[in-house]
């Protein structure tokens, strides 16, 4: 699904990932953080997509919103577990938009 409620400016978190090859319980972990995500103050919405590369994207309202979620101690492990066990190489980049646009038929 595509977001297309969000109201400029906000912050984008885009997480690039490739995986390991031992993957149990990461997609029941990655919907736990999903999940979790979405009660923390500032959230605005998630996008996602896997190939080869896994790209999820989560909308925040504030720089400070996503500190405080990169605090979020159940996240925070789920990060060392990602380190440890699931992730090959990972890559995080944090954005402001200031600005978009789209098109849907």
């Amino acid at each position: 699904m595509i977001i297309d409620n969000l109201k400029t400016p906000y912050y984008a978190v885009v997480f690039s990932t490739i995986l390991t090859d031992n993957i149990k319980g990461y997609e029941e972990m990655a919907d736990k953080m999903e999940l979790l995500a979405k009660k923390q103050p500032g959230y605005l919405g998630i996008e996602s997509a896997r190939k080869s590369i896994g790209i999820t994207i989560s909308y925040w309202s504030s720089l400070e919103a996503i500190i405080a979620w990169k605090n979020n101690v159940e996240h925070t492990e789920a990060r060392e577990l990602g380190r440890k066990k699931w992730y090959k190489k990972y890559r995080l980049r944090i954005c402001k938009v200031e600005r978009e646009y789209g098109f849907e038929s």
